[in-house]
């Protein structure tokens, strides 16, 4: 199975996502997207395949949240292209499909 994590392994949702994954077998390709952010183009992929716009994506908590709260869809893909910290995480993707593992039990629509 072709799968993918966004990841962050200082995020304990990030580890326990990844966790139930590996606990079925399943061995996904890990990307450390703070250290390989994203690409604007890849943002909006991953948006598509999850189905969700941009500020639903964005970490909430992050003191740059603020600031994009009332941003337009391309500034706040930009700033999570620039800053992916913003980036809510993680993010599985398995083919043209996604999930937001928030609650990690969110990926296992993907299997």
């Amino acid at each position: 199975m072709d799968l993918t994590i966004w990841h962050n392994p200082r995020c304990s949702k990030s580890r326990q996502t990844l966790a139930l994954l590996e606990e079925r077998g399943l061995t996904p390709k890990i990307r450390p997207y703070l250290q390989d952010p994203p690409t604007e183009a890849e943002l909006r992929t991953a948006l598509k395949a999850l189905d969700l716009p941009a500020h639903k994506l964005l970490r909430h908590s992050e003191a740059p949240y603020k600031d994009l709260a009332t941003a337009d869809e391309n500034t706040v893909i930009a700033a999570m292209a620039n800053h992916p910290i913003l980036i809510e995480r993680p993010v599985v993707f398995h083919g043209q499909k996604a999930a937001l593992g928030r609650p990690p039990e969110n990926v296992l629509t993907l299997l």
